[in-house]
């Protein structure tokens, strides 16, 4: 039987390997859910305790281990269109860009989660760019292994993409045999590449350059050296000019010279 607590000495153990691990710091008030989410892993592995669970960590050279763990220590909050605004501004930017005879665009998702947002931007991106042959990629990378393999199927429910418009809908998504239950087509599929990366493993094996970045509601999760960290390898592999999208809760000001804001949560890199 799963034991019912976690004592303090072995939550921040845990708390220790994850911040090290994956930027996440996680206060005293996380103990509860920590608790119930490294349970899955206890069943899974079929240990009595936490502190088994822990030593079996700490013994685990290859590090499997640790990409379960944050599977399932990370929050997935996501859906389609969120915070819409950002769409309506990355659509402006493309149409400026095209304006102006740019066609090559390399767009990066650091925070793809289950593939909501990286859907989006590939439906936002073909649309704004729809009237001229261009060159489009868009990386989406996460921490977990799990999201990302929901990422690759490309499978959602109707009721979850209640933020889609349906011209766009039947455009990008064709039915399944289970009822309720869409798939991206391949024209949505196209431009994307999805991969595992750990926002905390300085640095990036990505050359970039990147236009545009997206990563929200992540940097909320990071104490002030891992938001550090993340912007400064972003603004490396940002072309000047480029910009930055982070969540409307997140603020970059002061964190690095190279980004001025230009709406809420967007910052474009100064040349």
């Amino acid at each position: 039987m799963i034991p019912e607590s976690m004592d303090n000495r072995t939550y921040d153990a845990f708390r220790r390997i994850i911040h090290e691990k994956a930027g996440i710091a996680l206060g005293n008030g996380k103990q509860a859910l920590v608790h119930a989410r490294l349970a899955k892993r206890l069943r899974a592995l079929d240990l009595p305790d936490y502190d088994s669970y822990l030593k079996f960590l700490q013994e685990d050279t290859t590090e499997d281990e640790i990409v379960q763990l944050l599977d399932v220590i990370s929050t997935n909050t996501t859906s389609f269109y969120r915070e819409a605004t950002h769409f309506d501004q990355l659509e402006v930017i493309l149409k400026q860009w095209l304006a102006q005879g740019k066609r090559k665009f390399r767009i990066w998702c650091a925070a793809a989660s289950t593939g909501e947002e990286p859907y989006t931007l590939s439906m936002v991106c073909q649309e704004a760019l729809s009237a001229h042959a261009v060159d489009l990629r868009i990386l989406a990378t996460d921490i977990s292994t799990r999201v990302l393999r929901t990422c690759q199927h490309g499978k959602y429910f109707d009721e979850r993409m209640g933020g889609v418009p349906e011209i766009l809908k039947h455009k990008y998504f064709e039915k399944t045999a289970e009822p309720g239950l869409l798939s991206a087509k391949t024209s949505l599929r196209a431009p994307l590449a999805f991969a595992r990366l750990n926002l905390m493993d300085i640095p990036y094996p990505m050359k970039g350059p990147f236009d545009i970045v997206f990563c929200r509601n992540v940097m909320i999760y990071f104490d002030s050296d891992g938001r550090s960290k993340f912007v400064n390898e972003a603004v490396r592999l940002i072309v000047p000019g480029g910009y930055l999208f982070s969540g409307h809760s997140e603020s970059l000001t002061g964190l690095s010279p190279s980004l001025k804001a230009t709406k809420p949560s967007v910052y474009q890199r100064l040349p």
